[in-house]
Parts: C-alpha cells; sequence; structure tokens
C-alpha cells in the first residue's frame, strides 16, 4: 500500500492529531488541495461562457470530472449532477418531484436515516397530503428485506434509505432492497443516500438498479462545497429544473423558456468550480489506493476497536450497531456514566477527534431512548496506535469522573 498518512498535511502539521470524525468530514490529501491551488493559481474562470482559451480549458476539464464521477458510480455522464452536498442533492430531488405526489400516497424512508434523507421527505409528504411511512431496524442497525417489503404498496411513490447508516454503520443491502422494492411496485422510485459509502466501499448504480443517489464530496477525501446526485437519464429528462438562471437555458424571453437537457438543466449559475476540481482528485486518490483496500483496513481498524472497548470497558460500555465484524469505519457508543459529550471534550484535550450528540439522526435516537451517542470513525490514515490512543482517552475519561 501507498504511504497514506504522508499523503495528508494536516498530520504533519499536526504530528499528534488522532482524527475519528471522517463520518463527518474527512481529512484532505495534498493532491486535492493541489488540484483547488491550480484552478485559481491557473485558469480562475468560468465554465460553459468563455471562448477563450482559459475558460475552454476549465470548462474542459470540470466536464472531464464529470465523466469521472459517473465511472466511479457506474453511470453516463448525463446523469451526474454537481450539486454542494448530499443534502442539497436530496432536496433538489424532493422539490422537483413534488408534482407526482398527490393526497393517498405515501413515500418510505427508515428510521436509519440522517436529517438530510428524512426532513425533506417528511416536508413533502406534509405538503402534498401524503403518508410517510418509517421502516424500523433490527437490533445490529440492518433492515430487514420482507419487512421493508410490508411498508411499500401501490401508492409508494418513493422509497429512501441510506446504504451505510452514519450511526450506527451498519451496511444495508442496497441491490435486495430496492430489488424487492421494485418487484412490489415497479413505478417506485428509489433514493440511496450513498454519504457514508461513496470513497469508502463499493458502488455501482447499475447493479444497484437505483433511481438515484446522492455523495458528498467531503466525506470521501474531497473538499467541501461539492455533492453529487445520480439520477437515471430517463427520469432525469422528465424533471423540472430545481432552479432557473444562468447557464441551465437554451434560450429565454418573455413569451418562453427553453431549458437545457439534464444533467445542466439542474446547474443554474456558477458552480463551486475549484471543488469539482478537488472532487476529480479526490477519485483519483481514492482509485490509487483502491476501494477495496480502504474499505477492508477501515472495517478492520473498527473491529479492531469494538474488541478492544469491550475487553477493557466490559458492561460499562454500549457499542451500537453490528455485534462483531464491522461493515464500515463508524463506532457509535455509550459509557456508563459519562454524557457523551464530556467523552468528547475529554478526549479533545488530548487532541483526540471524536463526536458527540445526535449526529443528525434524532429519530433513530429517539428509538434507542438515548439523548445522545459518542461516535468515532476509522479512515484510511488511522493506525493501530490511533486505536490504542483512543481507548487510553476513555480509560482517562473514566477515572476522571469515578475521581
Amino acid at each position: 500500500m501507498i504511504d497514506i498518512r504522508s499523503q495528508f498535511p494536516i498530520l504533519t502539521a499536526r504530528p499528534g492529531l488522532v482524527y475519528l470524525d471522517s463520518a463527518a468530514t474527512s481529512l484532505t490529501p495534498t493532491s486535492v488541495i493541489d488540484a483547488i491551488s491550480s484552478y485559481y493559481g491557473t485558469l480562475s474562470s468560468n465554465v460553459g461562457r468563455g471562448l477563450y482559451a482559459t475558460a475552454e480549458e476549465t470548462t474542459s476539464h470540470f466536464e472531464a470530472v464529470r465523466e469521472q464521477t459517473a465511472k466511479f458510480l457506474g453511470a453516463d455522464a448525463d446523469e451526474i449532477v454537481f450539486t454542494r452536498n448530499t443534502t442539497e442533492s436530496i432536496n433538489l430531488l424532493a422539490s422537483v418531484l413534488e408534482d407526482r405526489i398527490h393526497e393517498g400516497d405515501n413515500i418510505v424512508v427508515t428510521a436509519l436515516e440522517h436529517h438530510s434523507n428524512f426532513l425533506p421527505w417528511k416536508r413533502l409528504a406534509g405538503r402534498r397530503g401524503a403518508e410517510l411511512r418509517i421502516v424500523p431496524f433490527g437490533e445490529d442497525g440492518s433492515l430487514d428485506l420482507q419487512q421493508a417489503r410490508g411498508y411499500i404498496d401501490s401508492r409508494t411513490k418513493v422509497f429512501a434509505f441510506s446504504a451505510i447508516s452514519n450511526v450506527l454503520g451498519a451496511t444495508n443491502p442496497v441491490a435486495e432492497l430496492i430489488r424487492v422494492a421494485k418487484e412490489t411496485n415497479p413505478n417506485i422510485l428509489t433514493v440511496v443516500d450513498a454519504a457514508q459509502a461513496a470513497g469508502h466501499s463499493h458502488i455501482d448504480v447499475r447493479e444497484w438498479n437505483c433511481d438515484f443517489l446522492a455523495f458528498s464530496g467531503h466525506k470521501c477525501f474531497g473538499p467541501t462545497g461539492i455533492g453529487v446526485l445520480y439520477g437515471k437519464e430517463a427520469i432525469l429528462s422528465t424533471l423540472p429544473p430545481y432552479q432557473v438562471g444562468g447557464g441551465m437555458v437554451q434560450d429565454a424571453s418573455a413569451e418562453e423558456t427553453a431549458y437545457k437537457d439534464s444533467p445542466h438543466r439542474f446547474e443554474a449559475g456558477t458552480p463551486d468550480i475549484a471543488a469539482v476540481f478537488g472532487l476529480g482528485a479526490a477519485l483519483d486518490f481514492v482509485e490509487e489506493v483502491g476501494i477495496d483496500a480502504i474499505h477492508g483496513y477501515e472495517s478492520t481498524l473498527a473491529t479492531k476497536a469494538v474488541a478492544l472497548l469491550h475487553e477493557t470497558f466490559g458492561n460499562d460500555i454500549q457499542v451500537f450497531g453490528p455485534t462483531s465484524t464491522r461493515q464500515s469505519g463508524i463506532v457509535s457508543f455509550t459509557l456508563d456514566g459519562i454524557h457523551p459529550h464530556d467523552i468528547a471534550h475529554i478526549l479533545g484535550e488530548h487532541d483526540i477527534c471524536v463526536r458527540a450528540g445526535e449526529h443528525c439522526a434524532a429519530p433513530l435516537h429517539r428509538i434507542l431512548s438515548l439523548p445522545a451517542t459518542a461516535r468515532a470513525t476509522f479512515s484510511i490514515y488511522n493506525t493501530e496506535e490511533d486505536v490504542q490512543a483512543f481507548i487510553e482517552g476513555l480509560k482517562t475519561a473514566v477515572n476522571l469522573f469515578r475521581t
């Protein structure tokens, strides 16, 4: 494997940093930073507008990243819409689907969802007089295929679910869930939140047969400000624009407006061009390391951490999600007698970065009857020494509160 840690300048600038919050935002490799800097330093022009050399080169590179992103997902370039993040991707989709939802219809989500894949559908259902149905999850965080089938019927318009839970770290059987959904209702639209999966596990939208998929660049080693919405071209081409303005029209007058074909009709105004360049470099990084190597390494570290948590703290700790081998780098837990916020604060004093709270998944925490959990996320740049530092930091927190 290539030397990973040397490619992340923050780990050189802060040699004592133990960064375990990658599910919120991953660290950024030098190649991504360089790609952003190169855009501003050598091009710094808009896309799809200028006829001079730097503008044409900018547009060419921008569209090349679209092609690259399509290949990364197993899609075609005209099925890739650039947004700001997963949240905007799903809100865009919920907005343009509004005319297809009617009173008496229903939208199905799961109790695992991040707010970004819950609230847009809840609001859409409320606006249109539709029912919001919520599929429960099992003790290990998994979704039961037959149980999910029971929530879908002929009036179900959308089934939205995450590929990997951002709290429990459980990996859902995406292809099987979509197969079951479409067997029950062939006209259903399936939406996959891949924010925790992109760059960390294999994705193929053709194999999955999903109608839509969303992810964020900043969770897969890219910059903030860039998201992706994949949609089947046959569906995208029938949907109205999300926003209107420059860059997404062929012609406009007082009488008529002709919009561009997808995906450009969904990209009004000047995009975050530098972030798109950065996304391309991030996808290069993922390809260089290898998606299977990333997934295997992160899962192995998380599995080791869970084993040490149980070995060290016994019945005082509760770890949520899969009980044995972890399917991702995400580990959420509670320690008896210590609030998760206090855990995060004490670890932070030792430069160990974890997340504490509801992780933008309030419905899930309500089901678990918990005000919050602590979450450690292990990524490709973490080490076994980071795992040990994490355990020692938790020991310090326990000793402090017991004293």
